[in-house]
């Protein structure tokens, strides 16, 4: 009776297919029924296929890259001879960079994390262009190596054996565009290796193919692959440069069964039937060129086997470049595997194969079979924290961003980083800023944000984002910064939020979400709760009932006190002249002097220390500033404006009571004669131009009309006890007739200076004339020196000062010497970029205050990321602590509009 048959290879492969076919048509990502290890992916096919030949299945790229089109190659190059994965095609005409992912398959015979990947490309004409292409390939963060494709009928194949890292969850092979031609790419196969093969280090992980050769087979142009090989490696036919008459292949019938036992490498049979050897002489040598223009380390992987059953063992010594590699002796149907040392080389590669001269016996002269040629690409490089990684694919994946730059690597290369995204060079690199802003996001705020730990400022105001702020977003403990203004947040700010704005460790922007609340609002309780406006967030409704009132209250009263004498209706304490003389101790300490007139320290009944301005009758600014600072300062308030206590006008005396500054104005402390004022640290700079221009952001953008300053200079940029910056002195102040206005057309006023130049020839006034004083303030903080620098012959301005050292790019020219060069390189140019933004002489050119205040906080970040990755100088700082904004506290009584 007949036994069962055996099923061959390929029998077995064809009857996985047909099981497969009867299964859903969409495979699961990496599915071989034949080969577990191997992932096989046709770029821009259209349907999964098996190929016989081959016994591989390919699959389509689907769920490996989301960007790209499908293409199919021209008729011309639909020959019979081209394989069946060249006639497809994707090609990636948007977006610099373009990233297939990946996931490494680990079967549980290998487990190995070591793979052989390769990319071909095959142009075919496929657009009827004729062109030629050149574009770079990068795995992971990493350049590869460039695709030159020069001929259309070509094909080319590019090659890695790559050491996954078990930090690194998934392999990225992606395509940069150059500039000089639309990249493409036809296959990308991933075949896992065994461990032993092409040892590798953790300083070289990675080897690139430079050339791999099948060495004697110069008849048979057929390239050796799978199935002959396990590994799918190609084995090309031989062109190698010689020395002398060689004899090129092994005369036998079949090839003999070879002894695998120790054979690390697998190299084909068919590949080492074919060797070389010398006919008349017991000595050869062979050269390849190695040509890489970014390599300099190289290695190579010389394969024997010995195929002719000689008398005696082969025995010889290998030289690569006159450097000596080892001595071999061969046992019969044994293969060996010699590497070279890593060596670095520009003049390619020069094997010598000696007999050794001591063996007496030996008269076989030496043989080589095959030859593989790698180069070790420099991967330095460093991938974003697994951590961040994961958290920004989850965060695409929930609101489907389709930005084109969202591609590989959210941080790395630099040049590539993710639109919106900001990163700290550590090592790993780490997220420290993300600003989603009108990305058309929807629905609730994705969980995957909790795991950025490292991000400072996350925006993601414009959007349509619904359902609560989740508390989540407090547990991230670096976060400074939280927009989410212009949504549709429900609910109640959440109590660990509110405790960290309450601490002064977060600013929290939620205006224009009409139906978020505060917790107490949202409870239901007695009746007279029911009309308690939200601080940070209010109603949409009662927000533009008050704007009005305010803007015709404010207009009235403006209107008002144009050519009248009477005394200011305050809501402010009024206080008499003698409770003047009271407070100030008969005016016994003076504290500042300014145009309205000296300054005076005073203490209230209740010990609150306190600033009198007392006007001079000499003094130039009369009743009409002083209205106009008073009627001011009690509409608005704002945390980095001053506040005012008080008044007294009792017609003859004029005063304005002020809460005290007790660091005094900002150029005393920049001043080289201060002698008692320290030097400013650059955090501390940084949270003064910071507070600032907050208070500026809410002059001309919080104010419904718009507020200009007009005498914005380091003078009346006052300093509390814990350096907080305020902004004084608002005697020329001006404000919009209407919110829609644009200009103020009025004669000049303010400090030489600071002055801005159009307004100072036009008369126009507008909100940019502020940004230019603000820009001057910012080179003062920068460099220390006043707006105007004066010698003993001339005085110069800052900016024409400052300018010629920005162009050489001396940075440390430009900082305040007494810093002693501690602050961050990078945060610094980014200080000067955003003041050299502010000055150009047309106000048209300059940003809004509110752009500007954005830059502020990003440098902000930058100097934050910076001191966590490095310390900077042997002394700690002066440091008043991480600085730390809150949300605006505004009285109910006198909000102005919200932004």
């Amino acid at each position: 009776m007949e036994g069962p048959r055996l099923l061959s290879s390929s029998s077995l492969f064809w009857l996985a297919v047909c099981m497969l076919s009867l299964a859903p048509k969409k495979l699961v990502l990496g599915l071989d029924p034949n080969n577990p290890g191997y992932i096989s992916i046709d770029c821009g096919a259209l349907n999964n296929y098996p190929h016989p030949d081959l016994q591989i299945y390919y699959e389509t790229d689907d769920g490996y890259i989301d960007s790209g089109e499908s293409k199919q190659v021209s008729s011309d190059g639909m020959a019979e001879s081209v394989r069946a994965s060249a006639k497809t095609l994707r090609e990636f005409p948007d977006g610099v960079r373009n990233c297939y992912t990946i996931p490494p398959i680990t079967t549980s015979d290998e487990g190995s994390r070591k793979y052989l990947i390769r990319a071909s490309f095959y142009y075919g004409n496929y657009d009827s262009q004729n062109r030629t292409l050149k574009f770079d390939l990068y795995i992971g963060v990493n350049y590869w190596t460039t695709v030159d494709i020069s001929d259309p009928g070509s094909y080319i194949h590019k090659e890695i054996i790559h050491v996954v890292p078990p930090t690194e969850d998934a392999i990225q092979v992606c395509l940069v565009n150059t500039g000089t031609g639309t990249p493409l790419i036809s296959s990308l196969e991933l075949r896992q290796l065994a461990d032993t093969m092409y040892p590798s280090d953790d300083q070289f992980p990675t080897l690139a193919l430079y050339k791999r050769i099948n060495m004697g087979n110069t008849a048979n142009e057929s390239v050796f692959r799978h199935p002959s090989d396990s590994y799918d490696r190609f084995w090309n036919v031989d062109h190698t440069n010689y020395d002398g008459p060689l004899s090129s292949a092994w005369n036998g019938t079949s090839p003999p069964a070879l002894d695998r036992t120790n054979d690390a490498y697998k190299v084909p049979t068919e590949v080492l039937r074919t060797f070389i050897t010398v006919e008349s002489s017991h000595n050869f040598s062979f050269s390849s060129e190695a040509h890489e223009p970014r390599a300099s380390k190289w290695i190579s992987y010389l394969h024997f086997a010995e195929m002719e059953n000689v008398s005696s063992p082969r025995e010889f010594t290998i030289y690569s470049n006159d450097a000596f590699i080892k001595t071999v002796s061969l046992d019969y149907l044994v293969p060996m595997t010699v590497p070279t040392n890593q060596f670095t080389s520009d003049i390619g590669f020069k094997f010598k194969l000696l007999t050794n001269s001591s063996s007496s016996a030996s008269s076989a002269p030496p043989i080589i079979n095959a030859v593989e040629l790698y180069y070790l690409p420099d991967i330095s490089t460093r991938p974003t924290d697994l951590n961040d990684v994961n958290a920004m694919k989850g965060t695409k994946r929930a609101y489907n961003v389709t930005n084109k730059s969202w591609q590989g690597d959210p941080c790395v290369p630099t040049n590539f980083t993710w639109d919106g995204v900001k990163c700290i060079t550590e090592n790993p690199p780490r997220i420290t800023s993300l600003n989603l802003s009108s990305y058309g996001l929807k629905g609730k705020i994705a969980d995957s944000l909790a795991n950025l730990t490292e991000l400072i400022s996350l925006d993601l105001s414009s959007n349509q984002l619904s359902g609560p702020i989740p508390e989540l977003l407090a547990k991230l403990p670096n976060l400074n910064i939280l927009n989410l203004s212009g949504n549709n947040l429900t609910g109640p700010i959440p109590e660990s939020l509110q405790k960290k704005i309450s601490d002064r460790k977060l600013e929290l922007s939620v205006t224009d979400n009409p139906y978020l609340c505060l917790e107490d609002s949202c409870k239901p309780k007695k009746k007279r709760n029911s009309f308690v406006v939200p601080l940070i967030a209010v109603g949409s409704g009662l927000i533009v009932i008050l704007s009005i009132a305010l803007a015709v209250i404010w207009k009235l009263k403006m209107t008002k006190g144009k050519g009248q004498e009477g005394t200011v209706k305050l809501k402010n304490r009024p206080f008499t002249c003698n409770e003047v003389l009271k407070i100030t101790d008969n005016f016994k300490t003076v504290i500042g002097k300014g145009g309205f007139g000296m300054v005076y320290l005073g203490t209230l009944a209740n010990g609150t220390n306190v600033a009198v301005k007392m006007r001079s009758q000499t003094s130039k600014q009369g009743r009409k500033e002083f209205q106009a600072e008073a009627e001011l300062l009690r509409i608005v308030h704002h945390r980095n404006l001053v506040s005012l206590v008080g008044y007294c006008d009792d017609a003859k005396n004029m005063a304005l009571i002020y809460e005290l500054m007790e660091n005094g104005n900002l150029r005393q402390h920049l001043s080289d004669q201060s002698c008692n004022a320290q030097v400013l640290t650059w955090n501390e700079r940084l949270r003064i131009a910071i507070d600032a221009a907050q208070g500026l952001d809410y002059l001309h953008n919080g104010c419904k009309p718009p507020i200009i300053h007009r005498d914005l200079k380091t003078q009346n940029i006052l300093l509390n006890k814990s350096m907080q910056a305020k902004i004084a002195d608002f005697g020329l102040s001006k404000a919009f007739a209407a919110e829609n206005d644009s200009t103020i057309s009025t004669r000049p006023a303010g400090t030489p200076g600071y002055l801005d130049p159009e307004y100072q020839s036009s008369g126009s006034l507008n909100r940019k004339s502020d940004v230019y004083s603000f820009g001057v303030i910012l080179f003062e903080l920068i460099t220390g020196h006043p707006a105007m620098i004066r010698s003993a012959s001339s005085s110069i301005h800052i900016l024409q000062w400052v300018t010629p050292i920005i162009e050489r790019g001396d940075i440390h020219s430009i900082v305040d010497p007494r810093l002693d060069g501690k602050f961050s390189v990078n945060s610094a140019w980014k200080m000067v970029e955003i003041a050299m933004s502010c000055v150009p002489s047309t106000a048209v050119q300059r940003p809004d205050i509110s752009r500007v205040l954005t830059e502020l906080k990003e440098c902000w970040a930058i100097e934050m990321a910076s001191e966590r990755s490095q310390v900077m100088g042997s002394s700690k700082s002066r440091s008043m602590g991480p600085f730390q904004m809150t949300s605006v506290e505004v009285g109910c009584d006198s909000l102005p509009v919200a932004r």
